[in-house]
């Protein structure tokens, strides 16, 4: 179903693309020809097909299985000796030292025919996987970079770890993670 709807998907970004950057130009300096061409035929019925197969992609994936709309990959932390924890105390260690403030971010986004996904989703109902997928991705990412970060100012562990999201533009959103990294008794 995904292979199907990632078809769809391109074939809406291509039609719109070509109907709306070739096909409008052509029609306003050839506008006293009213014979469509056989190119921009094809790109409206791109874009036309395009959404008709994400709507169908979306439905069936949702009727067939509704668990199987709502796997997402899931956000593993990065292989580290560092301790990350959303608390201030560990239990049976001690912190020697306050090393500062590390944060980590990214600014992600989806490409448009994912986006049309989610605009289906929307009308059909479920969960928006594809946002689901790209903000899993981003907290992943930030998260490796502040730790990369802890780790370069000699970190034993990250305490009071806290994530804030916002918008950008769009489906783009900022993720920001931040925490205090700490030197720990052995």
């Amino acid at each position: 179903m995904k292979a199907f709807r990632l078809a769809g998907s391109l074939a809406f970004v291509i039609g719109l693309f070509c109907a709306v950057f070739v096909g409008i130009p052509w029609y306003v300096v050839v506008a006293d020809d009213p014979a469509v061409p056989w190119w921009l035929k094809i790109s409206i019925f791109s874009l036309l097909g395009g959404i008709l197969t994400v709507l169908l992609t979306v439905v069936l994936e949702q009727r067939i299985s509704p668990t199987l709309a709502s796997t997402t990959t899931t956000a593993t932390e990065p292989e580290s000796s560092l301790l990350l924890l959303n608390s201030a105390n560990l239990p049976d260690r001690e912190i020697t030292k306050i090393l500062g403030l590390v944060q980590g971010h990214t600014v992600f986004a989806i490409w448009l025919g994912k986006d049309l996904s989610a605009l289906i989703r929307l009308v059909v109902g479920g969960e928006l996987t594809e946002y689901t997928d790209m903000m899993g991705r981003a907290r992943e990412m930030a998260t490796r970079r502040m730790m990369a970060k802890a780790a370069e100012i000699g970190a034993d562990a990250v305490i009071n770890t806290r994530y804030m999201t916002t918008s950008v533009v769009g489906s783009a959103a900022e993720l920001l993670v931040y925490g205090t990294a700490v030197k720990l008794s052995t």
